[in-house]
């Protein structure tokens, strides 16, 4: 391979070292900013990171909660999940927030979009704001074994602030609700 830049970094060679259906890891022989010797190690994700934060009438969310297999941890989020590359992201969340919740929503906000873990990999996330929520059966996939609970919009950010919810996505898009909430734009109004 000839050698390429990317930003200050000169890449010398790069080498798939791992690929599944949801990552695929590539290991690079660089050049540093500082013109030094290095490596890096760049965790490419197959799949958009789309979260959901559900508001009913009571200004209640949905939180829901697994057993998360790279922290040996039970994890309480937002309803989150994977949307393929080239789908609208409100499609992936809709259909993410019927599978974890049996909700379905009338009314949609984007609220944020970032980049998880940047120094390693590419990750990229979107959520939004859902409500004129009309109950419905979840259909979570048979990896999943959820459990879904409603909690006051008050508690869930109680919960962020006492690091009882730990997952990026849902923070940063709990404090963007809250943040709404704070400065009097959380309108759910249909």
């Amino acid at each position: 391979m000839k050698s390429s830049k990317k930003g200050p970094w000169t890449i010398l060679s790069q080498k798939e070292v791992y690929e599944n259906p949801w990552i695929r890891l590539t290991h690079h022989e660089v050049l540093t900013p500082a013109r030094t010797p290095g490596i890096y190690g760049l965790v490419h994700y197959k799949n958009l990171a789309i979260g959901v934060v559900p508001v009913d009438a009571e200004f209640h969310t949905y939180l829901v909660g697994q057993y998360r297999f790279p922290l040996d941890a039970y994890s309480w989020e937002i309803p989150e999940g994977g949307g393929a590359h080239g789908v609208d992201p409100l499609d992936s969340a809709a259909r993410e927030l019927r599978e974890e919740t049996g909700l379905v929503a009338r009314r949609w906000r984007k609220i944020l979009e970032a980049d998880l873990s940047n120094s390693v990999s590419d990750e990229r996330a979107v959520a939004y704001l859902a409500w004129g929520l009309t109950p419905g059966e979840s259909e979570p996939e048979a990896t999943e074994e959820l459990v879904v609970k409603r909690v006051p919009l008050a508690e869930a950010f109680r919960m962020v602030e006492a690091g009882e919810i730990r997952d990026a996505l849902s923070i940063l898009s709990l404090q963007a609700v809250r943040l709404l909430q704070l400065e009097g734009k959380l309108d759910l109004r249909d």
